[in-house]
């Protein structure tokens, strides 16, 4: 008989984390395409962000605004119905970062691209001995 307590959404989405960042990082150290690896680079940075999304997933709790769907009530402290934001704004920095620096390797591609005709990892040997 299959054990449901293990199927919750915090374990599904902490599952998916690591997949996608072992994916992403099979893909970074296998691929020899730029772009390819650019692509792994953002699969795997996905996978950290819904890993920390995750870790902060508490049953039971709500998201940390203040008002109607946090009961009130005389002698009960608020911060006892209301998960810790912290993570949520680590992940929405992190995607920023993430944005930036994959957009920064794409105009790298495109540089390396005009200057070679390839992306092709092999045929820059430039700065090799």
């Amino acid at each position: 008989m299959i054990n449901t307590e293990y199927f919750t959404l915090g374990h599904i989405s902490l599952l998916l984390g690591f997949i996608l960042i072992i994916v992403g990082f099979w893909g970074i150290l296998t691929q020899k395409n730029i772009v390819k690896i650019i692509l792994a680079f953002s699969i795997a940075d996905a996978g950290i962000n819904i890993l920390i999304v995750s870790l902060g997933y508490v049953i039971g709790k709500t998201a940390p605004i203040i008002d109607g769907s946090v009961v009130q009530k005389a002698g009960i402290d608020v911060s006892d119905s209301i998960v810790d934001p912290v993570p949520q704004a680590l992940v929405l920095t992190s995607i920023v970062i993430g944005f930036g620096v994959t957009a920064l390797m794409l105009a790298y591609a495109m540089k390396l691209f005009t200057a070679k005709k390839t992306l092709h990892i092999n045929k820059f040997n430039d700065l090799k001995w």
